[in-house]
């Protein structure tokens, strides 16, 4: 297994103190973003009172800017190979404050539905360069940890922003939760500029070249693990609330806590991942696949009681550990092809946040109960089981080669 930095540049090393900075820097972005993709969920009684359409047409606005992650990602990461990583996270993240701008300044339904569409385009890119510039400058053995550092301002958002976000649109308009999105934006632009230094010893790839480096079967298993062995945590989550009120039968008022819960499972599981991978590196991912199975066939017997649902939805969060280990492996076997390969992470978690759900919804209808996501996150678990069984057997045989 690939242990090295191949990322390291010669550029003069960095104190303590601007490393810091710099992980403080690009975890905000991510906080931004975390806020502009989870808040339509929070505010969809707002949204469709304030649109005039129904909340399943809000539903819709979800979709899209899940569609712009999936599309943005792989296309800005080749468009932008060329560029210094700073000024690629600079214009990044002008382009996610404009277009929240302009979300919250929509007219109606159908330009918020494309405003969204277009937000949801930097998200997957914005990520994988940031993970990108803090492997670069990572000490040795810490780059798991450094990925999971930025990584933290998704959860935070889940824990805080969201709330905040929520907050802002009930009681003033869901507008000021775009607004919001767009300041934050505004204040990591400040931050990248001032603490996240021009490298100009940086590798650039050729776009074309990127492209032949990203076609190797070790990033496709990568990005197939991700995008299934994950889907069971949107399967749950979806559901979550619903799940609350059905089978637990608790007031509407413990669907925040056991959003924040869920937040802080999220948190736990994005520091526990980025240790990991500096300790067992892809060795890891097998790991949290493995402890996510343990936890998707207990979520059901845990449904009926509040306490056992809040325990088993903060070890749900925990599964977060899947995202450094991956995000960094996938940096690791797409040598020439890096910025394509870390913003196609996000894409492919961003296909499980569609393929969960839609999986759920299906054994709901089923007549399976709401219980039975946590057996839909099991058998994704699985195949995400099943692919990482592959590429570790890939790399194995390759090793053997080499």
């Amino acid at each position: 297994m690939t242990t090295a930095n191949p990322h390291i540049t010669d550029s003069p090393p960095l104190s303590k103190t601007a490393l810091i900075m710099i992980e403080v820097a690009l975890a905000m972005g991510g906080f931004g973003i975390g806020i502009g993709e989870f808040a339509t969920m929070g505010l969809m009684p707002s949204l469709a009172s304030g649109l005039g359409v129904s909340e399943p047409m809000v539903g819709h606005l979800i979709s899209v800017y899940a569609l712009g992650v999936v599309i943005g990602a792989p296309l800005l990461a080749v468009i932008g190979s060329r560029l210094y990583r700073r000024n690629f996270l600079l214009g990044l993240m002008s382009f996610y404050a404009l277009t929240n701008i302009a979300s919250a300044l929509a007219p109606g339904f159908e330009s918020l539905l494309a405003f969204r569409f277009v937000s949801g385009l930097p998200h997957g890119t914005y990520f994988g360069v940031a993970a990108l510039v803090v492997a670069s400058i990572a000490p040795p053995g810490q780059r798991g940890k450094a990925v999971s550092r930025v990584m933290i301002g998704l959860t935070l958002a889940i824990l805080i922003g969201n709330p905040l976000a929520t907050w802002l649109g009930q009681s003033i308009s869901w507008r000021y939760a775009f607004a919001l999105v767009a300041v934050v934006s505004m204040l990591t632009i400040a931050l990248i500029f001032i603490f996240v230094p021009l490298d100009r010893n940086q590798l650039r790839n050729r776009p074309l070249g990127e492209l032949k480096a990203f076609n190797r079967p070790e990033v496709w298993l990568a990005l197939m693990i991700g995008a299934t062995g994950f889907a069971g945590v949107f399967a749950v989550f979806s559901y979550l609330a619903a799940t609350l009120l059905n089978v637990t039968g608790v007031s509407k008022g413990w669907i925040p806590v056991a959003m924040m819960v869920f937040g802080m499972g999220g948190f736990v599981g994005t520091l526990a991942g980025g240790w990991l991978f500096d300790k067992f590196q892809f060795k890891s991912v097998g790991g949290a696949l493995v402890w996510s199975l343990v936890v998707f066939l207990l979520y059901p017997s845990a449904t009926g009681e509040l306490w056992s649902l809040l325990l088993l939805t903060f070890m749900v969060g925990t599964v977060a550990a899947l995202s450094a280990p991956l995000q960094t492996h996938l940096m690791d076997v797409a040598t020439g092809a890096e910025t394509l390969a870390a913003a196609s992470h996000h894409a492919a978690f961003n296909t499980a946040n569609a393929l969960g759900p839609f999986l759920g919804g299906l054994a709901i209808s089923a007549g399976m109960g709401w219980s039975s996501t946590g057996y839909v996150g099991a058998a994704t678990a699985l195949v995400g089981l099943g692919f990482f069984l592959w590429a570790w057997q890939w790399e194995r045989a390759k090793s053997r080669k080499e």
